[in-house]
């Protein structure tokens, strides 16, 4: 396959699949189906699958209008490095390989007994009519369009859990879908201010928004995030009273993750690429990774 080919797919943007995991993570040490740890990494192939398949699809339906933006011009299809029948394909055939695996792991591989949790494929398959929805439409309605891209991280969240055939806490669920449309409002505040006037020609949606009312968005809810992560932690259904206290010790490390977040928003412009910001600011690396490790020695030891 060629680089271009691998570029149009944008793996960089695979690791908002890594929510998957997020069911693995908060049920350490808790009874899990029959190969968790091999399902829960074919579900997040899969996502990667379908994922790229929808950024093919959209690069596809924006290439003329993608010409005209700064960064966005750059990309395979818009600079004609890849065709678009060629594209096509490559998005047809990432579909048939995600909707396969997914089926795969309802009905052959570890499949789970209870039928609650045979529906990977149907929550594969929401994530991609979402995803399809937002391309065609919904990406041009101003707020709708943030709340779809949030709905598509709690889709994943939820795959995450249903491949493994475990629960998450709604207030789980709900701080995810909040720190999704943080960082979503942040997203569509960089648009606003790198295309400036030029904005709703790129973006219908981008003419109805403006820099203060997406400030006052991302400060709602970062607030709203910080506020459910807490609850979550001290009124988790799942975890033991033990765990539920040393859980509060975790708080921490989200309020800085969002707070540096902010910082590199507003001071660095650095909220267009949110998967870069996560995999190349070295202090948010260290804090997410000390994150992740605290909950795990939680829940391990509690």
């Amino acid at each position: 396959m060629s680089p271009a080919l691998i570029t149009v797919m944008r793996p960089k943007q695979w690791a908002k699949n890594l929510l998957v995991f997020a069911g693995y993570l908060f049920t350490i040490g808790m009874s899990r189906g029959p190969h968790a740890e091999e399902r829960v990494i074919l579900a997040f192939i899969f996502f990667c699958f379908a994922s790229g398949a929808v950024y093919v699809l959209n690069d596809i339906i924006d290439a003329d209008r993608d010409r005209s933006h700064p960064d966005k011009s750059a990309r395979p299809i818009a600079s004609g490095e890849v065709s678009k029948s060629a594209a096509g394909i490559l998005a047809a055939v990432l579909l048939i390989v995600a909707i396969s695996g997914s089926l795969w792991l309802d009905y052959g591989f570890g499949s789970p007994s209870y039928p609650l949790y045979r529906t990977f494929t149907l929550v594969l398959i929401s994530y991609l009519v979402l995803t399809t929805s937002y391309t065609l439409l919904l990406k041009n309605v101003v707020i709708l369009d943030v709340i779809a891209v949030a709905a598509g991280f709690l889709l994943r969240a939820i795959a995450g859990a249903v491949v493994i055939q475990v629960s998450i806490s709604e207030w789980f669920l709900l701080c995810t879908s909040l720190l999704a449309l943080f960082i979503g409002f942040a997203k569509r505040r960089h648009e606003l201010v790198l295309l400036e006037d030029g904005s709703g020609e790129h973006r219908r949606s981008l003419s109805d928004y403006s820099s203060y009312l997406l400030d006052q968005l991302m400060t709602i809810t970062a607030a709203a995030a910080i506020m459910t992560y807490s609850l979550y932690t001290f009124t988790s259904e799942n975890h033991t009273p033990e765990q539920r206290r040393y859980m509060m010790a975790t708080i921490p490390f989200v309020v800085y993750g969002i707070f540096r977040y902010l910082y590199l928003v507003h001071k660095r412009d650095a909220g267009g690429q949110p998967e870069i910001v996560f995999l190349t600011d070295k202090p948010l690396m260290v804090n997410i990774l000390l994150w992740a490790l605290a909950v795990a020695l939680v829940l391990r030891l509690g």
